[in-house]
Formats: structure tokens, C-alpha cells, sequence
């Protein structure tokens, strides 16, 4: 059952519009201002709001953008329910991220048909798309139809990065937004003296560069093939369309900026107070966790040194010392560039072990 939350001033109509939605099988929790609304939003798992404009505490525009500040509510369907028709109030509120908006008077009929189109076209977005190129094909496909982008391109093309070739650098103005299809990718960021540190990695299936797109800048960082790697690029035009004709697309990739900034900022956490061992381990198991295909099969992968250097932000010469300390214990397995993980289990505990 599907839990809708109805955010509306007038007794009246919330208890005749949560009467009709609960004869449809809806769960309807009822919040009589948007300040209430908001705090039911935060605590309770919603599928979709209903929500009045004019209200006394915090009025609809207020609530929808509080809820997109915070990345557990920014995804919910939202749909504007108000008695004013001017042209100015329905374009501010598509502007600030509803989805639909219905005017009073409105008949169940009208009410039901919005609910169910948005409530299915939020699953639509939420499904998981393969990790090649006809899976952006259909990503793409999916949301052109979700908001009837007529003009979106299909001019999404492959292109095959070799080892160590830079897909884009830092400072240049960003054209595309990327998908890898196949290989790895390193994101990383150099100092004025030649020292790296790399930012993230990238696997079949991920988006990487659309930092700079959402925010209209140039790269503050460059990306790099680690292996022969296969990248879908997707041209911004195309990319800006789907943001701006497609909510639940845009929420998508401000969900996935919110995770590379959490992320972002438990790196530097472990850099500052985490021992070289500790953060050694941690890359280690970083790696496994993110590149193995089959769970069964010992995890080995090539690496450089430098470039192991550069995630856990310490000198190779300290990470090469770590590696030896731990063949001499048992949890790796060294082999020239190939780094193999003999005990995942063991690994793990000795992150928790030292600090």
C-alpha cells in the first residue's frame, strides 16, 4: 500500500481528499500545516505529497524547498494542490520542483489520475537500467517518455579510452556527461608540485563528470583511464534536457552528487585522524568491494603503487612498506602490480583493530 502524505490548511478539504485516496487504497497521513508536514515527510518513508500553497507557517513553496534541501525527501513525487489558476503560481512551483499540480475544484477522478500517472512514473525512474549502452539508450528512452522530450538527440556515442589516457582535465569546460561501459576509472585532483590524490573510482555502470555540468563550471578535477576502458559519452545538451524537463531524472543525479559529497568528506575524515595502516586496509577493501564480480573468487587486481599511493593520500614509498607488512602477515598476496586479497574477513577486523 502506498503511503501518500496530504499537507493541507483546511479541515474540509484534507478530510474529503484523504477520504478519496484511502477508497483507493491509499494510507493517507493528514498534516494541517506545512511546518507538520515537513517534520512527517523527514520521519516517515512517503511515496508521494499532496501539498496546499497557501498556508499560514510555511506555505507549499517553503515546503517543497526544504524537502529538496534534504536527499531522503528531495526524490518524493510532489504534487501542488491550490485554488489559485494564475499562469505565475503554476510556473513558480515546476520551477522549484513539482511534479504536477491540480487546482481546486478538483473531482476524485482528476485527483486519482494524478496520483496513480506520478506514482508510476516514480517507479519508472527508480528501476535499475544494464550496464552497457543500451542500458543509457533505455535510460534515455525511458525519461524522453516520462515528459514527452520530443527533441531529445540520440547522439550518445562509445568512445575506447587506453590505459592511462585522460578523459577530461581539470580546468576544461565540460561537454558530456560520462557512463563507463567497461574498465576503470580514477578521478583525481594534482597539486602544483605533481602529487595526486584520487577523489573516486569509477565502475561499469557509473555516471562520473557531471559535477562540473549541475554546476555550470569547469572541472575541478581530471579523470583517467586506469585500464583500456569504454565510455559512453552523453552530450550535455542532451544531459541539461533531461534536468529540465524531467524532475525525478534531475533528483537522480542530485541523489548521486549527495552520496560523491558524503563520500567526499569521510576521505578527508580518515586522511586527517586514520593511520597509514588503517587507511591502507580500508583502500583494500575499498577495492574489493567496489571491483569484484564473482564473491567466490579470490579478489586480485593490478594496480600501480602510485596510483594506490594517491587514494590513500600518503608517499608510495610508506604504502610500499604497508603492502610488505601485510604479505608478511598473511593478508595479501603480491605478484609484481597484482595485489590479491587472501582473507577479506581478516582484513576487515584489522581495520577495526587500528587506528
Amino acid at each position: 500500500m502506498k503511503t501518500i502524505l496530504l499537507i493541507e490548511d483546511s479541515h474540509e478539504v484534507r478530510e474529503n481528499t484523504a477520504e478519496i485516496l484511502e477508497l483507493a487504497n491509499y494510507k493517507v497521513i493528514q498534516a494541517e500545516n506545512g511546518k507538520v508536514g515537513v517534520e512527517i515527510a523527514s520521519a516517515n518513508h512517503i511515496d508521494l505529497i499532496i501539498c496546499d500553497i497557501m498556508m499560514p507557517i510555511l506555505d507549499g513553496y517553503g515546503v517543497i524547498h526544504l524537502l529538496s534541501k534534504n536527499p531522503k525527501t528531495a526524490s518524493i513525487p510532489f504534487i501542488f494542490l491550490t485554488a489559485k489558476s494564475e499562469r505565475g503560481d503554476f510556473r513558480k512551483g515546476m520551477e522549484m520542483g513539482a511534479d504536477d499540480y491540480i487546482t481546486k475544484p478538483f473531482d476524485d477522478v482528476e485527483l486519482l489520475r494524478a496520483v496513480e500517472s506520478r506514482l508510476k512514473k516514480s517507479e519508472a525512474l527508480k528501476s535499475e537500467y544494464s550496464r552497457d549502452e543500451a542500458g543509457i539508450n533505455t535510460f534515455l528512452d525511458e525519461a524522453k517518455s516520462l515528459q514527452e522530450l520530443k527533441n531529445l538527440s540520440d547522439s550518445a556515442k562509445l568512445k575506447v579510452f587506453k590505459k592511462k589516457e585522460l578523459i577530461y582535465t581539470e580546468g576544461n569546460n565540460p561537454n558530456y556527461l560520462f557512463l563507463l561501459q567497461s574498465g576503470k576509472v580514477k578521478s583525481f585532483r594534482a597539486h602544483e608540485y605533481g602529487k595526486e590524490l584520487i577523489i573516486s573510482l569509477q565502475k561499469e555502470g557509473d555516471f562520473f563528470g557531471y559535477t562540473a555540468l549541475l554546476d555550470e563550471t569547469p572541472y575541478n578535477e581530471s579523470a583517467e583511464a586506469l585500464e583500456d576502458s569504454s565510455v559512453v559519452l552523453i552530450p550535455k545538451e542532451d544531459f541539461y534536457a533531461l534536468l529540465n524537463n524531467n524532475h525525478g531524472v534531475m533528483k537522480r543525479f542530485v541523489r548521486l552528487l549527495s552520496n560523491e559529497i558524503q563520500e567526499k568528506e569521510e576521505q578527508l575524515l580518515k586522511m586527517a585522524y586514520s593511520s597509514v595502516k588503517k587507511r591502507v586496509a580500508e583502500a583494500l577493501v575499498k577495492l574489493q568491494k567496489q571491483y569484484q564480480q564473482n564473491s567466490k573468487d579470490v579478489f586480485s587486481i593490478s594496480i600501480s603503487r602510485e596510483d594506490l599511493a594517491n587514494i590513500v593520500g600518503t608517499a608510495t614509498e610508506s604504502l610500499i612498506r604497508t603492502l610488505s607488512d601485510f604479505k608478511h602477515e598473511n593478508l595479501i598476496e603480491i605478484k609484481g602490480s597484482n595485489i590479491s586479497i587472501k582473507d577479506i574477513q581478516k582484513l576487515e577486523l584489522y581495520i577495526k583493530k587500528y587506528f
